[in-house]
This record gives C-alpha cells, structure tokens and sequence, in this order.
C-alpha cells in the first residue's frame, strides 16, 4: 500500500513538469521544415505558413492597429523554452490586434510563440536598415521570471554582506578571520 501511495504521487509530480507551453491544436499547425535561418533569406516562400518562434524580447510598440513586439531570436527546446546560447540567427517582429501591456511584456523577458508569416517589413535598428520577418500571433507564453531585472545582483549588496566571504565558495571556519568583522561602510 505504501510503494502504491508513493508511486502515485511520484507519477502526480512528474506528469505537470512534462507538459509543455504551447498547446497541441498550435503545435499541429507548425511547420516544421521552416526554419529561422530559411525564413529570414526567403521570407516570401513562407507567407501564409506557420511557425513556431521564440526569443527574448527587444521592444514593444503599441498602435492603433495593435501592438508589435520585436524579438530577438533563439533557438527553442523540446518544451518550447528558448535556448539562450548567445547565438541569434537575427530578430523578428510579431504582431497581435490586441493590446499588449508593456509592464507584462517588458522588454528582456522570453517569449514563444506560434504565428502565421505576413511578410517582411524593413525597419531601422540603430543605424541602418533592417529586414524582420513578421510573424502573426496565434498563441503564445512568456516565461516567468525570466527578465534581467530579476537576475541575482553582483557584487553583493551591503545588506547581503558577509565579511567571511572571500569568493571561494563556503569556506571552512579555519579560512575565517581572527578579528571582528569590519563593515565595509
């Protein structure tokens, strides 16, 4: 009865970590033959198609028409979660008619999404002309805790000091000073 009880909750616990962020009816949609690379040189031989996309995000522009995002793209896991190597193949814009709120989808956070290719829109990026790839949203997930401003702080903040920290890790109580701990204010 015990290893029945246990097996069922072992089972509870790993079946939610296996699902995945976008759903099943979007991801039957996608083409999995395009990929980012192909999609940015001809742009054109996939309008109407859709894809599966996902990055960290540039910018956000809301319009009368809706609101834009521009994203830096990544390579996407079997989850969906972008892969953040430092390697981008380049960026694209992904548009929805609705409005999209600039506090919920800051700049810097991950997204995936899946869309519909519109087209090919030229922009500036800093100082010259730039060919995004637009893609129409049909669904899509930003990953919480993911923006920069929810990265752990370095160097230390002086209410997070510890005078017996010299960058080793956790250090024996023999690497410890003798003295009393000095503020470093």
């Amino acid at each position: 009865m015990r290893a029945l009880l246990l097996s069922i909750i072992t089972i509870a616990m790993i079946i939610p970590g296996c699902t995945r962020a976008i759903s099943e009816q979007s991801r039957k949609l996608v083409d999995t033959d395009a990929t980012f690379i192909q999609l940015k040189e001809s742009t054109e031989k996939y309008i109407g198609r859709h894809v599966m996309l996902g990055g960290r995000i540039a910018g956000l522009k809301n319009t009368s028409e809706g609101s834009q995002l521009e994203i830096v793209n990544f390579n996407l896991s079997d989850s969906g979660l972008p892969e953040e190597t430092f390697i981008s193949h380049g960026r694209f814009l992904a548009t929805t008619g609705d409005y999209l709120d600039g506090m919920i989808f800051r700049k810097g956070m991950l997204i995936s999404l899946v869309g519909e290719i519109k087209g090919k829109k030229v922009q500036r990026l800093d100082e010259m002309e730039y060919a995004y790839p637009v893609v129409r949203m049909r669904e899509w997930h930003l990953w919480e805790g993911t923006g920069w401003d929810r990265m752990p702080l370095y160097p230390p903040s002086p209410t997070m000091y510890d005078p017996y920290f010299y960058g080793y890790g956790y250090e024996p109580y023999w690497y410890r000073p003798y003295g009393p701990p000095a503020r470093p204010w």
